[in-house]
């Protein structure tokens, strides 16, 4: 029986976008199934005692920048660390995730992810706009409009609003986050300990 991780993160996250690929390829390594579950982070924040970035100490906001340069020099994953559209807000984008994984699975969802972050973090695109995201679809092989008015629908919705309330079920404060048998993960920075857990 296939191992099961679940994947709980939000589109805009630069620490997802940064992990994102290294996952995928761990899941494939290892065969687990991914339950992926974008949410919001907003909400997460709220019961969490999380903070937007721009309510945040100047000080730690300074630190996030010098981070985010390090790991994308380290990984040699281009990021812009001021995107032309950021802050933004997620919510279609991660529907139109949802949308994609009811409609083709969970692997064209993972790409679909990776699609929409990097979009945000290296293509200056605006993961907000509809037709822009409609774009990305149709760039990952499938019908924009068609996924994006599906997006709309209240069952995309209600899945949303479901993975947001297992996240905050499951403790989640922050994305990305990743549980392997039970066992929490936070930041692309644990994804060893994910391997070695996957690994068991």
């Amino acid at each position: 029986m296939a191992k099961v991780c679940e994947y709980f993160f939000a589109p805009q996250s630069p620490w997802a976008y940064l992990g994102h690929e290294r996952f995928v390829a761990l899941t494939k390594k290892y065969s687990v199934q991914v339950e992926i579950k974008p949410c919001d982070l907003g909400k997460v924040f709220n019961v969490s005692g999380g903070l937007p970035l721009a309510k945040r100490p100047a000080q730690r906001q300074a630190y996030r920048l010098i981070e985010l340069k390090r790991w994308s020099e380290h990984l040699q994953i281009p990021l812009n660390l001021h995107p032309k559209f950021f802050p933004v807000p997620a919510d279609a984008a991660a529907k139109l995730i949802i949308a994609t994984r009811l409609a083709h699975g969970g692997d064209a969802a993972l790409k679909i992810t990776g699609a929409i972050m990097r979009a945000l973090w290296a293509e200056e695109k605006n993961i907000a706009d509809t037709d822009t995201l409609a774009g990305i679809a149709l760039d990952a092989g499938h019908d924009g409009k068609a996924l994006v008015k599906s997006s709309e629908t209240a069952s995309v919705q209600a899945e949303y609003d479901r993975f947001t309330e297992e996240a905050i079920a499951a403790n989640v404060f922050g994305s990305p986050w990743y549980v392997v048998d039970g066992e929490a993960f936070w930041g692309q920075d644990r994804l060893d300990f994910v391997e070695r857990a996957l690994a068991k």
